[in-house]
């Protein structure tokens, strides 16, 4: 599935700290920028498959489940 996030860099010193405006709590940083984005790609993704999770929990078993894609 693809999905689209804004993220926002800033240059701090010697570090890139970046933050995904859509997923409170999605962070990341890195020595270059491309170590930021990878580490906030990281997070974001962490925090997807959480949230997931959590959403699914207690769901009973005799209701049907289908995955859908978004694009």
């Amino acid at each position: 599935m693809r999905n689209e996030f804004t993220a926002i860099i800033e240059k701090d010193n010697d570090w890139y700290i970046s933050w995904c405006a859509e997923i409170p709590g999605a962070n990341g940083q890195g020595k270059t920028k491309e170590e930021s984005m990878k580490s906030l790609s990281q997070a974001i993704e962490l925090i997807l498959e959480d949230r997931r999770e959590d959403s699914l929990r207690g769901i009973s078993d005799e209701v049907s489940r289908e995955t859908l894609i978004v694009e």
